[in-house]
């Protein structure tokens, strides 16, 4: 097939683990005969450095006339000063809206060879299997704020239709996977909260009744993650939660650098991104994980373009290279020697070429 991708690379480590999300790519182009158009544009600092804007007209003209768009990572503390103008953030945040992507789904998978690379023990991480679906378009992060010297406040605002939607799809997710929702929120005390659960009731209710609906409020829910994370199926929840929650499951596969994500609208065009920071501490040295920028492209050959045997393919070439004893320094173990991303992923896209040979 052919296809147009928007690279964004960012900030930070960005560039580094964008570098082998491309490899991997490459390596799915030449092994099926696809053809993929890959246009570049600057986000984040790196745009505020050259043009004053962290989301300039050259990026926006990317983002709209391609297929899917694949991000690294945006931010640091060089554009993080208390009174800075413009910060890298609102980049993201302009990107998402001009995308509409309004659901992120941030898929949570356990592998035996990373067992020890959790600090929780093997027993509550076999047969762990979740996708956190986050409202992304609403909420906190997009109200109104306010601020002074002694003052500030941040504006929490969601509409039924954004509640629907974002619910909407993740009943559709649970409907092929194993029919259960886990809704988050904090009805005891948020009015948004209270509506965000009477409207994902009346959806149930009305659309979705052969489905299981859990109900937790967001303090248990971090609490269950932790002691029984295997219960889970599809995680629904608001903006906030969903970022935070999402971080803490990370460690139940060893590293904010294993995770995944893809922000996706009705028609399933997406943003797709490693779930880690800039981490500008390690730029430049090598030691990034790229695990979870080219499992990024895995779900964006899935959803946007619909390659499904080429994502399973992907997916599984990264976990056999860590069953093959590959290691970035965030999951070696004690007795591993870590190599760095370069090597990490050359690794996966050799297991790639081996898996689509056999």
């Amino acid at each position: 097939m052919k296809a147009s991708i928007g690279i964004l690379a960012g900030d930070g480590i960005g560039p580094e683990v964008m570098r082998e999300g491309l490899r991997a790519l490459q390596t799915v182009a030449e092994t099926g005969g696809h053809a993929f158009d890959l246009p570049e544009a600057i986000i984040g600092g790196a745009a505020i450095d050259a043009t004053g804007d962290a989301f300039p007209p050259a990026a926006r003209s990317v983002v709209d006339r391609t297929d899917a768009v694949l991000l690294g990572a945006v931010g640091g503390p060089k554009w993080s000063a208390p009174d800075a103008a413009v910060r890298p953030e609102q980049g993201l945040l302009a990107l998402r809206a001009a995308m509409n992507v309004y659901a992120n789904v941030r898929p949570v998978k356990t592998h035996p060879s990373l067992y020890a690379a959790s600090p929780l023990r093997p027993e509550f991480l076999a047969g762990v299997d979740i996708m956190v679906v986050r409202e992304l378009t609403g909420g906190i992060y997009f109200g109104d704020k306010q601020s002074s010297p002694d003052e500030a406040t941040d504006t929490c605002t969601y509409q039924r239709h954004e509640i629907e939607r974002v619910v909407r799809m993740a009943a559709e997710f649970a409907s092929h996977r194993r029919r259960k929702v886990t809704s988050v929120d904090k009805a005891n005390v948020l009015e948004t909260s209270r509506l965000w659960r009477r409207v994902t009731d009346e959806l149930f209710a009305r659309e979705f009744s052969e489905l299981e609906l859990e109900t937790l409020l967001v303090d248990a829910a971090a609490m269950h993650l932790l002691s029984r994370p295997s219960d889970f199926d599809v995680i629904v929840t608001e903006n906030m939660f969903g970022d935070i929650l999402t971080d803490e499951a990370s460690m139940l596969c060893g590293s904010l650098g294993m995770l995944p994500s893809a922000s996706l609208n009705e028609n399933r065009r997406g943003l797709y991104e490693p779930i880690h920071g800039s981490a500008p501490d390690i730029a430049g040295r090598d030691w990034a994980n790229p695990c979870g920028m080219i499992l990024s492209v895995a779900l964006m050959l899935r959803y946007s373009l619909k390659l499904t045997a080429e994502a399973a393919l992907l997916e599984q070439s990264v976990f056999a290279a860590l069953e093959a004893g590959h290691r970035t320094r965030d999951i070696a173990g004690p007795d591993d020697k870590a190599i760095g991303t370069t090597a990490m992923g050359s690794a996966i896209s050799d297991a790639y070429r081996k898996l689509a040979d056999a």
